[in-house]
């Protein structure tokens, strides 16, 4: 019977190597993950409180606990919104939940994606944050497909304890997360 590995005991396990490629002293130093973010936008169902309803019990059950219910900062009449008017939802998660949700990530919801490529490096900011974008969330185990009446897209935001964008780099290579390389700069 084989056992699959966790992102958390992948990090244990890669931890020395990562100090020693990027050439640190102190095992302190090395990258580690802070918090992921989920966020959703509810900008065209804002009326429909059966659709809001969805999406917010949707998002409870991919991240295992309650979404922040994120508001208008300021009236855009272009967009038909107002100040103070719910806009979208907001998960943080550290610790624990959010170490099952990054093992739920890269090994169960990214390999279902329809024609996934991989995250492209274009995906890692300057301070080392991963950006994912995924336009379908019934692409996590947890929710039903035969069940589900709206599909929503949602964006993961991977916030590393780093300041370098690429010892960030490094440690998602490390810790499995199916990066390639741009094409669009070798041409």
């Amino acid at each position: 019977m084989s056992t699959v590995k966790t992102i958390k005991e992948v990090y244990a396990a890669k931890k020395a190597d990562l100090q020693k490629d990027l050439g640190l002293a102190n095992v302190m130093d090395v990258p580690s993950i802070e918090k992921v973010i989920v966020n959703v936008g509810v900008g065209r169902i804002m009326k429909e409180n059966e659709k809001m309803k969805e999406v917010y019990e949707s998002l409870v059950a991919i991240t295992g606990q309650e979404p922040l219910k994120t508001k208008a900062k300021k009236s855009i009449a272009g967009f038909k919104i107002r100040e103070g008017q719910q806009v979208g939802f907001k998960v943080t998660m550290r610790g624990a939940r959010m170490w099952d949700f990054l093992t739920r990530l890269n090994g169960g919801a990214l390999p279902r994606v329809r024609d996934f490529q991989g995250i492209t490096l274009s995906s890692i900011d300057t301070r080392g944050n991963l950006n994912i974008g995924i336009k379908e969330h019934v692409v996590f185990p947890e929710i039903v497909a035969e069940h589900t009446k709206h599909i929503f897209p949602m964006q993961v935001t991977v916030v590393p304890k780093t300041g370098s964008r690429e010892a960030a780099e490094k440690m998602y290579r490390a810790l499995g997360f199916p990066i390639v390389k741009d094409e669009s700069n070798s041409k």
